[in-house]
């Protein structure tokens, strides 16, 4: 094989001895990366240890850079790769260091880099878990209008009892302002209650407590709205027996790993 081939082998692949090893490398550079940038925040290791960080940070960076770039140049469809998922996830773990040379602290957004952690999946043969995410993934999108008419309710619903919460308490105890009300409104609405601001007028506290009544319904329905996609993904596919996956049940073969479908039983196996 060429070097190019060779590569390929080594940084994609994760069946051979050398692509597993290089796998696991790089899966403990990237937690030492994220453990450097948890540790660099704490202000007493900062102020003592701000050289060994900011050498071990670029070192790490460099490394991920290359790989980056030896990815994108041994890569069979350069385009899918750089446009796609674990593309743009290695572009993401190495773009906040060189964006922290313009602006200050954008460097502890190198933590995305423990994305690049779901690579254990590919190698500890846990497909079908990933299988499941992207399941999950299409459920998202499938009921991603529904979730969007709903949250624009919402969105709707908070500005019309921000502002009533204002005019009921009449800019005093700490409803200042239209858009600080709305504030209050968001927190109560999705139960999170801070309190650093609470109604005193009676009808004030009256508008609370729809709010809060409110707010319990409105956590159940994007709940009901995946679940109802789940349900009905269910009914629409089945699992190949061979690698997991769900495939719809109108296939020949599987379009995750090209099993033949229709020779098997899709709770038994291979049928003899």
């Amino acid at each position: 094989m060429s070097l190019k081939e060779k590569l390929r082998v080594i940084i994609f692949g994760s069946d051979t001895p050398a692509g597993k090893a290089f796998d696991i490398i790089l899966l403990g550079v990237i937690v030492v990366s994220v453990l450097a940038v948890i540790l660099e925040s704490m202000p007493g290791l900062e102020s003592r240890h701000a050289r060994f960080f900011h050498i071990l940070e670029w070192v790490i960076t460099g490394i991920f850079t290359i790989e980056y770039f030896l990815r994108i140049y041994i890569a069979y469809n350069r385009r899918k790769y750089i446009l796609g998922f674990w593309g743009l996830i290695d572009l993401a773990s190495i773009l906040p260091a060189y964006l922290s040379l313009f602006i200050s602290g954008y460097h502890y957004l190198i933590i995305v880099r423990i994305l690049r952690l779901l690579r254990i999946f590919r190698i500890l043969k846990l497909i079908p878990f990933l299988e499941e995410i992207r399941m999950m993934g299409i459920a998202i999108r499938g009921s991603l209008r529904k979730i969007l008419v709903f949250l624009s309710f919402v969105f709707l619903l908070v500005i019309i009892l921000g502002s009533a919460m204002y005019v009921a308490e009449g800019g005093n105890n700490g409803f200042v302002s239209i858009p600080v009300s709305i504030y209050w409104a968001v927190v109560t609405i999705t139960t999170v209650g801070y309190g650093d601001i609470v109604p005193q007028t009676i009808a004030g506290k009256t508008i609370a407590t729809v709010i809060m009544l409110v707010g319990y319904a409105f956590i159940a329905v994007p709940t009901g709205i995946m679940s109802a996609e789940f349900v009905r993904m269910g009914k629409k596919s089945i699992t190949c027996p061979a690698c997991h996956g769900r495939v719809s049940p109108a296939d020949k073969f599987c379009s995750h790993c090209g099993a033949d479908i229709q020779g098997t039983n899709p709770s038994e196996g291979p049928l003899s």
